[in-house]
């Protein structure tokens, strides 16, 4: 047995030992960024969890709930474009240090009011505005960080295998912020994700990522931001993956802001009935993610993409119509597997095909178009909600994701030819 170690430890060593279907993780900084999110991403749930349990109990409106996801992410909507010219312009990594320093921080903040019982409505939604303006860095400065961490050959592999940390910790986040909600209360759910954070930041800071200096410097601020939307409406497949995310972030993403809903008042089945049903969501994603990841490089993207926008409309409909909890459940297993499988594949594609000086600026437009135009859809959900069910709501957005989702396959046609 002795004599094979020499042989074997190396690999194992240098990363070399993983199997196909996880190549991305023989990258020393892919594997720091793996292990790290996965750690942070299941505090982030369990906030998540925790966050949208207390808002409903606080207030007991619809439309409320969709109000804290739209002031979390209105400063998406406002500054997403132009922190692309940042991103394209400084470290990646060191802008993630900085913003996961910050989520780290406002977690403990709210944390500490929770504790103390001086929690309100409104400082929450001060809060989620604060969380918002760093998200509005995090987000593009996630997307462009893959190509200083994996080869181009290996982005999709990369970029699935990270879905499938942000779904693994969805399924387990929900589960275990459910059953501390129910069992210590909210503030214990915070305080655990403020120290999670350290996990990711760590990290970052243990990467090895060499950058070019000339290459950040020639940025022209203003005039680099026009230079991207330029590029971006002149390519009608890069605009096309753009305008449909947009689109969908506003009539079939906002189904997630009324789960709560769904679990207190139609199934009735409490706050951990409520983490269970965000675990079936994060089940689903997750299969999609590592489908991708062991398969995805021998699949056409381009028709994949749209055969997932439809699953999702088919999905958001068995919502509504749901009133049992193993059809909600089945439903949002369903709608997790549509969901992720359309952005890791708008992701992956946007990766491949824009050109390495116009990454950042046109990923800035993908997490704008993701991350701001989701809390537009929060609030019509949540007016909807109030003013015809929670049920009937999800069901108006299916016929809308459905009808939007024919329109952008016959007016961006080439998307699916896409490989």
């Amino acid at each position: 047995m002795r004599q094979f170690l020499p042989q074997i430890t190396p690999h194992l060593r240098f990363g070399l030992g993983w199997p196909d279907g996880l190549r991305a993780l023989r990258s020393r900084n892919f594997r720091l960024f793996f292990f790290g999110q996965l750690i942070s991403l299941i505090g982030v749930w369990m906030q998540s969890t925790a966050q949208q349990w207390l808002v409903y109990r606080l207030t007991g409106s619809q439309l409320k709930l969709g109000t804290v996801t739209f002031a979390g992410y209105l400063p998406v909507l406002l500054l997403s474009l132009f922190m692309g010219v940042i991103v394209d312009r400084f470290s990646s990594r060191k802008l993630l240090v900085w913003t996961q320093s910050i989520f780290m921080i406002m977690a403990g903040i709210l944390a500490l009011i929770t504790f103390l019982d001086v929690v309100t409505y409104e400082y929450i939604l001060l809060l989620s505005f604060l969380l918002g303006i760093a998200n509005a860095m995090d987000m593009p400065a996630r997307q462009a960080i893959y190509t200083d961490l994996v080869e181009r050959k290996d982005l999709l592999n990369a970029i699935a295998l990270n879905s499938s940390v942000f779904n693994g910790a969805r399924i387990i986040g929900p589960a275990i912020g459910g059953f501390i909600v129910a069992q210590l209360g909210e503030a214990v759910a915070f305080s655990i994700n403020s120290l999670t954070y350290t996990a990711v930041i760590f990290g970052l800071l243990m990467m090895k990522i060499e950058t070019n200096p000339q290459a950040k410097s020639e940025s022209k601020g203003m005039q680099d931001l026009l230079d991207g939307l330029k590029y971006l409406f002149r390519e009608k497949s890069v605009l096309g993956l753009v305008v449909m995310v947009a689109a969908l972030s506003v009539v079939g993403f906002s189904y997630l802001t009324l789960l709560p809903v769904f679990a207190q008042d139609v199934l009735q089945i409490g706050a951990e009935g409520f983490g269970g049903l965000l675990a079936a969501q994060g089940a689903g994603a997750l299969t999609a993610a590592l489908s991708l990841a062991f398969r995805g490089d021998r699949l056409p993207k381009g028709k994949l993409l749209i055969y997932s926008r439809y699953l999702l409309a088919f999905a958001i409909f068995l919502l509504g119509f749901s009133r049992s909890v193993p059809l909600t459940v089945t439903a949002l297993i369903l709608a997790g597997f549509a969901l992720i499988s359309q952005l890791a594949l708008t992701n992956t594609l946007l990766q491949l095909i824009v050109p390495d000086e116009f990454r950042g600026r046109v990923l800035s437009s993908y997490t704008w178009a993701l991350g701001g135009f989701f809390p537009i859809g929060s609030i019509l959900i949540g007016s909807m909600g109030d003013v015809f069910g929670a049920a009937n709501a999800v069901m108006i957005s299916a016929g809308f994701s459905l009808i939007l989702s024919i329109i952008g396959g016959i007016y961006f046609k080439e998307i699916r030819h896409l490989t």
